[in-house]
């Protein structure tokens, strides 16, 4: 008996320690004195997500009830306290001017038992900052050039697939279509690999995509609890990534770098400078700095991010756009008169100084970003106390998450007037030069952006220019007007796709 009493106080006492430390949490911002959104239980102030919600939806909300209660306002991500970010101003020293104190996103990863997850997106800002300057070279305008022809060919083969294809129908979900012609120019310029989906939707690289997506190793909950307590997370050396498509990728990455390695063979393309990364052990930077070189778990996660966020982000991009151009024939018309007249300056050869030139296809793609931010918040963790400059009583703690709702800013009818319609004319010369940058975080800001951008509006920009210039887009009637979108994914997805109907010009 007196054993039995003593467990039962034992158990009684951690059970009433763990309700303190609980209600101590979800009481985190009105202790501050920090105005603050209500918290469910479990998931904190995105009830919903990934279940029956869009994190953009739920983020918005959050937005216009409180844009004007300060420089931000406190949150539960789910079981975790996050300052969210209402003032684009503090949005732009928090990613910018100090930036020093903000070099951590804050995502979960945990490189040893799930390698995958070491990717250049996720780490944090001591192993971040010496992985990104190895990887920047890659990304320079000079290595684009080398990979332009590459998605040019890819680009070419689409339009010849897809002529083939309007031959015998016309309705089409675009959102697969563009996600083949993606995943084609990633797996050549990624891995060297033909991966062949434009004429085979169920090659092997476009099934991984699809599934990379799609195949999640854990539910809502477990999720949360991940990203609530990712030291503890990671103590208990979980994994966020999919077995199946772990082993995948780690066979592709093992295979490609043993036959180059093998053969010596050179493509200037980036897995070329990861198989480079490998061999070097150590690189003496302009500034004194000696980084040492990369493990093949280290290749194979930054090809893994490669791939996925470059066939994925940019597929999305172009299929959005499709859809908005199918319900504007005028935008259309001025973008495929614009890709004809500079096509003919240069002998209708689609050339990289071209594509510079084709500045209303860019304000397109700007504003389709604008309109359906693929990636709909940033996220960043504080690296020491943070004192609002202005508003002395809203504190940053050390170790404190961030987020910064990406997608609110962009439609913010005060930043964006009319934030419903699609009117690419917002990204005109004089339009951009009178709005603050903060203001448009499609691939982020500050010295942590998308190191990919420069890759990635080439990728849309000359499949888009292709298509238009051959074909004219329409809606159909399976062309479902608004979008639904799959409350599942974290990212902007359209549920059952994109349909439009496809004419050859």
């Amino acid at each position: 008996m007196e054993l039995t009493a003593v467990l039962l106080y034992i158990l009684l006492g951690l059970v009433t320690i763990g309700f303190y430390f609980y209600r101590k949490n979800l009481n985190y911002w009105k202790d501050r004195g920090i105005p603050c959104a209500e918290a469910h239980p479990i998931y904190g102030s995105v009830r919903g997500i990934i279940k029956t919600r869009i994190i953009q939806d739920i983020f918005g909300e959050l937005y216009t009830k409180y844009k004007n209660v300060g420089p931000f306002v406190g949150i539960h991500f789910f079981q975790r306290p996050a300052a969210f970010v209402v003032d684009p101003m503090l949005a732009k020293r928090i990613l910018i001017k100090d930036f020093s104190n903000f070099p951590e996103r804050g995502t979960y990863h945990n490189e040893e038992d799930d390698p995958l997850t070491g990717h250049l997106f996720a780490l944090d800002g001591a192993k971040w900052k010496p992985l990104r300057q190895k990887l920047s070279p890659t990304f320079t305008s000079g290595k684009m050039k080398f990979m332009f022809p590459t998605v040019v060919n890819v680009g070419e083969q689409f339009i010849d697939v897809l002529g083939e294809m309007v031959k015998s129908e016309h309705n089409f979900d675009v959102r697969e279509l563009c996600a083949r012609f993606t995943t084609d120019v990633i797996g050549t310029c990624a891995f060297g690999i033909e991966c062949n989906s434009l004429k085979d939707p169920n090659a092997e690289f476009r099934c991984w995509g699809r599934k990379a997506l799609t195949l999640n190793r854990h539910g809502a909950f477990i999720s949360g609890l991940i990203e609530s307590f990712p030291k503890l997370a990671r103590k208990l050396r979980m994994k966020i990534i999919h077995n199946e498509i772990n082993d995948f990728f780690m066979r592709i990455v093992h295979e490609t770098v043993e036959l180059r390695e093998r053969k010596n063979i050179k493509r200037n393309d980036f897995m070329d400078l990861l198989v480079e990364l490998k061999k070097t052990k150590t690189i003496k930077l302009e500034n004194g700095e000696v980084l040492t070189g990369l493990t093949m778990n280290e290749v194979a996660a930054q090809a893994f991010v490669f791939f996925l966020a470059g066939f994925e982000t940019s597929s999305s991009t172009m299929s959005f756009a499709l859809y908005e151009l199918a319900q504007h024939e005028e935008i259309q018309n001025k973008m495929r008169e614009e890709v004809t007249e500079v096509l003919a300056k240069h002998n209708n050869q689609l050339s990289y100084e071209c594509i510079k030139e084709l500045t209303y296809v860019d304000q397109v793609i700007s504003e389709t970003l604008r309109h359906y931010t693929i990636v709909p918040f940033l996220q960043r963790q504080a690296e020491n106390e943070y004192i609002v400059p202005d508003n002395p009583k809203f504190i940053i703690e050390k170790g404190g998450l961030v987020i910064i709702p990406s997608s609110s800013f962009h439609h913010d009818p005060e930043l964006y007037p009319e934030p419903n319609k699609f009117n690419p004319d917002r990204f005109s010369p004089d339009m951009v030069s009178e709005r603050d940058s903060i203001n448009w975080l499609a691939f982020g800001e500050g010295p942590r952006n998308c190191i990919g951008l420069r890759f990635g509006k080439m990728q849309a920009r000359i499949g888009l220019a292709l298509l238009i210039k051959n074909f004219k887009f329409s809606i159909c009637e399976d062309t479902k007007i608004p979008i639904v979108y799959e409350a599942e994914s974290f990212l902007l997805c359209p549920k059952g796709g994109i349909n439009l109907r496809i004419e050859k010009i």
